[in-house]
């Protein structure tokens, strides 16, 4: 007798998968000095519960770290330590009555959530704030004065920001020249693939990696005033690279692999720009009559030694900034519905933390704040993960105060736990939860080690809160569980079909080359985003996440027009001439149509398409399209079909 096969949900395995990532070494390094060297330096000194109190303090700067350059990180982290200096002042103030407490909470809560449209570091800022107002509030309760612990705190403030900071006098340009290097990496990576699905999961880093080095660039610049050579000459030659990634991604699509010279030398770029070298030679042109595509390459690459001339970018004004995002809480109503939502999850997590027979249940409202974010992606699956994650943390956090481990002891697990924070937050959110819960448990309530109350009280906390987010911030909330991922999909069609008005005539001026550059990185850009967010969705066991893996084979095709474009697009002006208007408005009129058909959850209609050799590739990828998008749409009627339909497709993706 045969055993059934029996696998798991696809959402539940999307949902637990941890991101394939590297382990951030730096990150992890600077964790452990920032959090653990506190404590040691106390417990030297005989008071070890004031190290935990500076530890504290620390802990904003490290659960806010991101790589990026260093203009950037001080901004980052010093916007999430002010605003979680803030949230813990206004918490100690007031964590003496919950009369005080409970509307203070509450209100945190809302501003968090309008400050979080503000963009990712206000955001992260905003986050902060929350989390260390709630930990004021139960900080009140140790006994010592304001201000004895508020000092604490920026101690351990200043500490970790001098910590995550100190290197920048002698490694100024170094996130800068290691994501421009990443991207040759990338590169070299995708035109040495051997089959379609590496070549394609290459052709997405290389995406990924292109929009990090202009947004680095473009960051670093727009903060300079006239000392900006180092960063000119990089961002000069990111934007040279151009013509080289186009036409790799040309020859990728036509199914053919570049000599080994262009591997040698994309690999020997990456090498001279990480050493601040001259870049090697380009590999010497190939004759005249080679394919277009291939020529097309190595012209590319002769380009990139020459660098492009951009303009500087202008400097946007902080009141230019304050100014667009109260325009975006004007006119966004999905803000106020977020804010709303977590106000009101908070105002009953403090209703509920009253009732619960436990002492310092600062927990609960804790947990429903951090899960619920609002552009931190799913919420279903932050509270699973949450959940999971902090059940395993209360387990170590278990083991520890069951132990009484004190002293080294302790600072080594300190120590253990930053390490393993800094690990999960770039790989799994719930192995971040593991690794913070037991952190904050040991700073908070050091005095109590060995008591067993404390881990079942904080156990009780988690479950409460995450329970209160899937009641009544998922299960109740109106439109939580409704599919909304096709807007986005259709805007994507929209920017694709921007590039192919672009890409498909002949860049004779430096102009124009320059606005068909930005529509493709528009493009790619867009599909990159259009990913991420439906990986955020496709956790949900819902309607929504089963619409996300129904969708999925049409963000697979639209990826295959956007290279059967460029493929033809870098051939333009080499003897080749440009498709005719009427068949360049036939393709943009056909994404036209895909896009009305996901936004009006409709069949597209049959319209003409280009029938010459120069745009079949396109036409075929644009067909597969059609036959995709012409099955979603019925996913709210037979969601299970649909999804069984799809999914062998997805895996092959």
């Amino acid at each position: 007798m045969t055993r059934p096969d029996f696998a798991a949900p696809h959402w539940l395995v999307q949902l637990l998968r941890p991101k394939p990532v590297p382990v951030p070494w730096n990150m992890v390094a600077r964790a452990v000095i920032a959090l653990a060297t506190p404590l040691a330096v106390a417990y030297a000194a005989g008071d070890i519960a004031v190290g935990a109190l500076i530890s504290t303090g620390a802990l904003p700067a490290v659960l806010s770290e991101a790589s990026g350059p260093y203009r950037y990180r001080a901004r980052r982290l010093g916007g999430a330590t002010l605003a979680a200096a803030a949230g813990y002042l206004v918490g100690l103030l007031t964590g003496g009555s919950p009369a005080w407490s409970i509307p203070a909470v509450v209100l945190i809560a809302a501003v968090s959530a309008l400050i979080s449209a503000a963009g990712s570091n206000a955001s992260v800022a905003a986050l902060q704030m929350f989390v260390f107002c709630v930990l004021g509030t139960a900080q009140h309760a140790t006994g010592l004065r304001v201000e004895v612990l508020f000092g604490y705190f920026c101690a351990g403030a200043a500490w970790s920001l001098l910590v995550a900071l100190v290197t920048w006098t002698v490694r100024a340009t170094s996130s800068e020249r290691t994501a421009v290097a990443h991207v040759y990496i990338e590169l070299a990576a995708m035109l040495s693939a051997t089959d379609e699905p590496t070549s394609r999961a290459a052709r997405n880093q290389l995406t990924t990696a292109m929009n990090t080095a202009y947004d680095r660039l473009l960051t670093a610049r727009s903060w300079l005033s006239g000392r900006d050579a180092a960063y000119r000459q990089l961002l000069n030659q990111l934007s040279a690279t151009t013509p080289a990634v186009e036409a790799s991604v040309a020859l990728v699509n036509a199914g053919r692999r570049p000599p080994g010279d262009v591997i040698e030398y994309l690999t020997g770029a990456a090498a001279s720009v990480l050493a601040t070298q001259p870049l090697p030679p380009p590999p010497s042109a190939p004759e005249e009559d080679a394919d277009p595509v291939l020529k097309a390459l190595y012209a590319g690459l002769a380009r990139i030694e020459k660098g492009d001339d951009r303009q500087r970018r202008a400097v946007v004004s902080p009141y230019r900034r304050v100014r667009e995002w109260a325009s975006s809480l004007v006119s966004g109503p999905l803000t106020w519905v977020a804010a709303l939502r977590l106000t009101v999850c908070v105002a009953v997590a403090e209703v509920v933390a009253l009732l619960v027979p436990f002492e310092r249940t600062y927990w609960i409202t804790l947990t429903v704040g951090v899960v619920l974010k609002p552009d931190f992606g799913s919420v279903f699956g932050r509270a699973v993960l949450r959940g999971l994650g902090t059940v395993a943390g209360v387990g170590l956090g278990a083991v520890v105060l069951a132990v009484g481990a004190r002293g080294w002891v302790l600072v080594a697990l300190i120590a253990l736990f930053a390490g393993g924070a800094a690990v999960g937050k770039v790989r799994n959110y719930g192995m971040l939860g593991t690794f913070v819960t037991p952190l904050i448990i040991l700073q908070m309530d050091l005095a109590n080690t060995g008591s067993w109350t404390v881990v079942l009280a904080r156990l009780v906390d988690t479950v409460s809160g995450c329970l209160i987010v899937l009641v009544i911030g998922y299960l109740l909330w109106p439109g939580s569980r409704r599919p909304q991922v096709g807007g986005r999909l259709a805007d994507a069609f929209d920017t694709v079909a921007s590039y192919v008005r672009s890409a498909l005539v002949v860049a004779s001026s430096g102009e124009a080359r320059l606005a068909r550059s930005r529509a493709r990185r528009a493009a790619y850009r867009a599909l990159s985003d259009l990913r991420t967010a439906f990986q955020q969705v496709i956790v949900e066991p819902s309607p929504a996440g089963r619409q996300a893996v129904a969708w999925w084979p049409v963000i697979a095709g639209l990826e295959r027009v956007t290279d059967a474009v460029t493929e033809v697009g870098v051939t333009l002006g080499r003897d080749v001439p440009p498709p005719s208007p009427e068949d360049v408005s036939l393709l943009t009129a056909a994404l036209a149509e895909l896009g009305a058909a996901v936004r009006e959850q409709r069949e597209p209609a049959s319209v003409p398409l280009p029938d010459g050799d120069q745009l079949s590739g396109v036409v075929d990828q644009l067909g597969t399209t059609f036959d995709a998008v012409r099955g979603p749409d019925l996913v709210e009627r037979t969601p299970s079909r649909l999804v069984r339909r799809f999914l062998p497709y997805h895996r092959r993706t």
